[in-house]
């Protein structure tokens, strides 16, 4: 839900209320948040008590009202800071201002009066958070109320920053897509790190089209589910090289109010998109990296005349990789492939194209035709292949989507006409 009003003559500004994850998804955050902080947030405890059981603490950016403990309240700080450090570099605009939250644990302690919004203390109980800014012009004042859990404040602090530098978070699938990028960002890992039950749902459920996220009637603070999908979206964009350098000016377009749009940004591109997004839903989980698995649309594919061949090197650490070949189910193919790679350097050993015992780390192939996939069939070390219909050849070392960035070695492939 979002009430917003933005002032261009007046001195004051009617609140622009941005609500954030509501209880489900409140309970569906744990952890993922803890790793690789880079920034220590200069947070001190209160010089006395607000009140019986509540303190304010203060960092560089931040000033808290909360019912947590000191050392909850550092945590929760250099949480703050460190996000906050890395989504400046990203909008490439230092965070102006001090950003004032209201972390609740336990609202009995909170009597009326307490809280200076009454819809703030409605979505605390709700198990949510809520973002609400004065907006004058491109800058703003922005109060985040939060539940106590391990995401909701990050969240809102996204809002909180925006509104504050720029005076707006963007549409829907924008804004509550990179408030939640923010709150999983870790500086150079672009890998997944989210709530299992996040990738259990978006796995098990049938994917909203990129139209249903873009140009939906959709509003802030509808559902959890809606949450996934936006947060999903974002993530590609923001990290698969196909789509990550126009994302970032089409993000800050939207914030600096140009005209911009997804469809002048990704128009030519929606077929390709469409693609990877279901493909990356499909095989969603933590530790994919968008980056290793983005397709090369560039690469041109050509018939093999007879008793021709051609060689491509595959790198154990990317996903599906182009061989240039188009393959014909008429025509019978000898694959020979030399080399070595690994599948965690740090315990495994060499493997050929054959794979280990169980068949991880084999050589593996699909064809691509029509932005349609074949099931994936084995091609290992030596081979005669038969490919099960026309198309574009693709080659990958079998393993694990989340643990891709962590192999090593390459494959040479000798693809040759059969006689």
């Amino acid at each position: 839900m979002i009430r917003s009003s933005v002032l261009i003559r007046s001195p004051w500004a009617m609140p622009a209320v941005i609500v954030g994850f509501c209880a489900a998804l409140a309970a569906a955050r744990a952890d993922a948040q803890t790793a690789a902080r880079g920034t220590t947030a200069r947070g001190t405890p209160p010089a006395a008590p607000a009140a019986a059981g509540r303190a304010d603490y203060r960092s560089q950016h931040f000033y808290v009202h909360t019912d947590i403990s000191a050392a909850e309240a550092k945590d929760l700080l250099e949480r703050l800071e460190y996000m906050l450090g890395l989504i400046s570099v990203y909008w490439q605009k230092p965070a102006s201002g001090i950003i004032e939250m209201y972390v609740v644990k336990d609202l009995a302690i909170w009597p009326a009066g307490s809280l200076p919004d009454e819809d703030g203390r409605l979505m605390i109980k709700a198990g949510g958070g809520l973002t609400i800014s004065q907006v004058l012009g491109n800058t703003g004042k922005s109060t985040v109320y939060a539940k106590a859990d391990h995401g909701t404040p990050q969240h809102e602090a996204v809002h909180a920053y925006c509104h504050q530098n720029f005076g707006t978070s963007g549409p829907t699938w924008y804004s509550e897509g990179m408030a939640e990028m923010g709150n999983y960002w870790r500086k150079n890992d672009a890998a997944v790190k989210i709530h299992e039950g996040i990738v259990a749902y978006i796995r098990k459920s049938e994917p909203k089209t990129l139209n249903e996220i873009v140009n939906g009637n959709e509003q802030t603070g509808d559902s959890w589910q809606n949450y996934a999908w936006r947060w999903a979206l974002c993530h590609l964009l923001a990290n698969n090289t196909n789509y990550a350098a126009n994302f970032r000016p089409l993000g800050l377009g939207i914030l600096n109010r140009k005209p911009v749009s997804f469809e002048q940004t990704y128009g030519a591109m929606a077929d390709q998109i469409s693609f990877e997004y279901v493909f990356f839903l499909k095989h969603l989980t933590n530790g994919y990296r968008a980056d290793l698995c983005s397709w090369d649309w560039k690469r041109k594919f050509l018939a093999m005349a007879p008793g021709s061949s051609r060689v491509v090197r595959v790198m154990a650490n990317k996903g599906w990789q182009p061989s240039g070949v188009l393959v014909k189910t008429d025509v019978e193919y000898e694959v020979n492939a030399t080399g070595s790679w690994k599948l965690d350097p740090k315990v495994t050993k060499p493997l050929t194209a054959d794979g280990d015992d169980a068949g991880e780390g084999k050589l593996v192939g699909v064809i691509f035709k029509d932005y349609q996939l074949s099931d994936e069939f084995e091609v290992g070390a030596t081979t005669t292949l038969k490919p099960p219909s026309d198309g574009q050849l693709f080659l990958r070392m079998k393993s694990d989507w989340g643990s891709i960035g962590d192999n090593t070695g390459t494959i040479d492939v000798k693809i040759a006409v059969a006689k």
